[in-house]
């Protein structure tokens, strides 16, 4: 009964990820597009939503002591949560600037891609092995790729440069911080995970800012609304909660795969509401052929994590039933400690399988990652 109630609450997760992140998506678009709100500083619209996120973050742990700050020690700090932010304000910059070059619909095919990356990443970052048949499927997503990328009509290769680049930087972040929250043995919920990164991923932002969209502001007219930016990053933040639940219960290539069905609903969704988003028939057999390839792929990892799981249930099965028979034929006396140290071992398994403690994290941490 627990582990599907676990198992709910996934799922609850990935449902909500899918509709903020598809709101995030349309608003941020609409918000930059020059042919509606017109406030083409994607650099800009980034810091609001990390200044916002981490002021938040801030007063919920310091001021309303929501949640209690995690002992961050320096060498953790240096070696993963600069690194996690890094890519974290890299994937939102070139992600949201790709927005004012292709539509919302091509950027959703191209995030197909994301499973390529987020593999090439994990066999790169050592928590993932390179394999003849991944191989096959992650090239058939790339083909999958070109072909909608050939058949889209407003074709922009800067546009295109961008968001492929925001795509291996979101990849390896979303690995990074598999690691950080489950390899390091540090235990990271979404309000201290921002209190974290969102502030330094801020300071990121801001050198390429000065340089690039600061002497813009100075000799552009452009139009600021409290509500407009206040809204848009309420629903960035939100979207930042779930996204380190989601990672926090599942893994990076399941949380991308469930992009997949999100990206499906954003390209019906920006046709109707950007008419300038035009579909063609090379598009759609594009990305199907793509999406095949997630299938695919994403059906061998469950394979191999339920592979590498069950010789540990047969053990477990097996040594219960040794000690059931040792007990039965000697009539030994089992002291209490003894059976509630086999009791808790049999929950663990149980009811601890979306978690990964640090004490099992050597075993199960690289198959969570590839689930």
């Amino acid at each position: 009964m627990m582990i599907s109630k676990q198992l709910l609450l996934t799922y609850f997760y990935l449902f909500v990820y899918i509709v903020l992140s598809s709101g995030v998506i349309l608003y941020n678009k609409w918000v930059l597009s020059p042919k509606y709100f017109n406030f083409p500083l994607p650099i800009t619209l980034t810091m609001i939503h990390m200044g916002f996120s981490g002021l938040v973050a801030f007063f919920l742990i310091r001021v309303f002591k929501v949640v209690s700050p995690v002992k961050m020690t320096l060498e953790i700090y240096a070696t993963c949560v600069i690194p996690i932010s890094a890519f974290f304000a890299a994937s939102l910059w070139f992600g949201n600037t790709a927005y004012l070059f292709i539509s919302v619909a091509f950027i959703q095919m191209l995030k197909a891609l994301m499973p390529v990356a987020t593999f090439v990443m994990a066999v790169i970052c050592g928590t993932d092995k390179l394999r003849s048949d991944v191989f096959l499927n992650m090239f058939l997503v790339s083909i999958g790729v070109v072909i909608s990328s050939y058949g889209e009509i407003n074709f922009n290769i800067v546009g295109t440069v961008y968001q492929v680049t925001g795509i291996f930087a979101e990849a390896l972040r979303l690995v990074l911080t598999q690691v950080l929250l489950q390899k390091k043995g540090l235990t990271l919920n979404p309000i201290t995970s921002l209190y974290y990164i969102a502030p330094c991923s801020f300071v990121f932002l801001f050198i390429p800012w000065y340089l690039l969209e600061k002497p813009e502001m100075e000799v552009s007219q452009i139009q600021f609304n409290f509500w407009i930016f206040f809204s848009n990053a309420l629903c960035a933040l939100a979207l930042n909660f779930s996204i380190f639940l989601v990672i926090g219960r599942t893994g990076a290539v399941t949380i991308r795969v469930a992009g997949v069905l999100k990206d499906w609903i954003l390209i019906a969704l920006s046709t109707l509401i950007f008419p300038e988003s035009t579909i063609t028939t090379l598009n759609i057999t594009g990305y199907a052929i793509a999406l095949c390839g997630v299938v695919m792929y994403n059906y061998l990892k469950i394979k191999d994590v339920r592979a590498a799981q069950l010789p540990v249930d047969n053990v477990i099965d097996r040594t219960a039933k040794e000690l059931k028979m040792e007990k039965k034929s000697s009539d030994l006396y089992l002291p209490d400690d003894n059976a509630d140290s086999t009791n808790s071992l049999d929950s663990t398994v149980d009811e601890e399988a979306p978690f990964i403690p640090s004490t099992r994290v050597s075993h199960l941490g690289r198959s969570n990652l590839s689930s």
